[in-house]
């Protein structure tokens, strides 16, 4: 399966994605966003494809997004969107990209809805030691 992450290595949660893709027996294009940001086009499809808005896709947590007031309302979504681009700590992670959907993986089992059930065999487990699959690689809710 063609599997596309946005990926941060230091952080957990996006480990963890790429951790379960993994185990679904794919092995992903790894885009280190922080390195190679998306472009404009790129970064609004996949925001709108995970049917999220460009507020919900920021990070406020560890970076410049209060300083840069972007916590205000009347700021626009082009304004949003040039704030993540020239500085892209602030697009949150990880996002994934698969045939069978786009979504921004927080927590890191969102991302088993766009992968195919059947692929998992066995148990995981987060590196907090959550587990996520059972040992017959079903879900655990």
């Amino acid at each position: 399966m063609d599997v596309t992450i946005y990926h941060n290595p230091a952080c957990g949660t996006s480990r963890n994605t790429l951790d379960l893709i993994r185990h679904a027996g794919s092995e992903p294009t790894i885009i280190e966003y922080l390195e190679t940001p998306p472009t404009r086009e790129q970064l609004a499809t996949m925001i709108a494809n995970a049917g999220l808005t460009i507020r919900q896709a920021i990070r406020e947590k560890g970076t410049p997004y209060a300083e840069l007031g972007l916590d205000n309302p009347d700021l626009t979504d082009d304004q949003l969107l040039d704030a993540m681009l020239k500085d892209p700590i602030l697009i949150n992670r990880p996002f994934v990209i698969t045939p069978m959907g786009t979504r921004l993986a927080r927590p890191s089992e969102a991302v088993l809805d766009i992968l195919p059930a059947h692929a998992f065999n066995g148990p995981f487990t987060k590196e907090d030691g959550e587990r996520v699959l059972d040992d017959e690689g079903k879900r655990i809710v």
